[in-house]
């Protein structure tokens, strides 16, 4: 790694709003499905406070509903933990790609920073890394922004009740799959990325086809991590 590449992960207020206002257009739709999940929520029957509470604090989509499904008034916590874990395991992979700009930054910030990304930050975040521009700013306020939509949207979920029910009818369950898609496909070109990836999806692939639901989610982002980390270790060697 150059000492040129080692500047890339610095950034300040400007960068930070700048990557807000980048993500602001994806964010909107991720407003519909918060707003699907307050009342997917408030049907489950939690307090309304204790919803937004929780899209405050786990942002975390997919696995905040796959949470609705096992809430009752005996909740299995374990299968809840590994459920949520294996849903969310991508993030392994995440922090694997970021590891070359997250090592400069310190514990507050590092953790900071990671506490709101998400599919779409990271992947817009990586694409900055992969040509050369500096990417924390978008990945932190990029994450602001998906967060505080997500948030907004729980709200409205709440208040004005049946309004978004169904996301899937409108097709905005594909906003995020095609967005990151694009992002990818758009994004670093290499044999290390390339190996990366067929790695995660051939052990995901094979999970689902031989082991227990969900667990081609982790598989597949611990398989891909863990040769992005290997390969970053034997690259900052030389």
């Amino acid at each position: 790694m150059s000492g040129t590449d080692t500047q890339l992960h610095e950034f300040n207020r400007q960068a930070v709003w700048a990557g807000f206002k980048q993500l602001v257009p994806i964010s909107v739709f991720v407003t519909a499905f918060g707003a699907a999940f307050g009342v997917a929520a408030t049907q489950s029957g939690l307090d309304d406070p204790l919803i937004v509470l929780m899209s405050t604090l786990v942002f975390a989509g997919a696995a905040q509903f796959a949470a609705l499904e096992l809430w009752g008034p005996q909740v299995p916590v374990i299968t809840l933990v590994i459920t949520v874990f294996a849903i969310n395991a991508r993030h392994l992979l995440m922090g694997a790609t970021l590891y070359p700009w997250l090592r400069h930054l310190s514990p507050a910030r590092r953790y900071g920073v990671m506490l709101v990304a998400s599919d779409a930050n990271w992947a817009m975040s990586m694409q900055a890394f992969s040509r050369g521009q500096p990417g924390m700013g978008l990945l932190l306020g990029g994450g602001l922004a998906l967060w505080s939509f997500w948030v907004v949207g729980t709200g409205l979920g709440i208040y004005f009740g049946g309004a978004v029910q169904d996301p899937k009818h409108l097709g905005l369950d594909m906003v995020m799959g095609c967005f990151l898609l694009a992002m990818v496909v758009g994004g670093e070109k290499n044999l290390r990325m390339l190996i990366i990836w067929i790695v995660a999806a051939g052990t995901s692939l094979l999970a689902w086809r031989y082991l227990p639901d969900n667990s081609h989610v982790v598989v597949g982002a611990l398989a891909g991590g863990m040769v992005g980390a290997f390969w970053l270790e034997q690259n900052d060697e030389h």
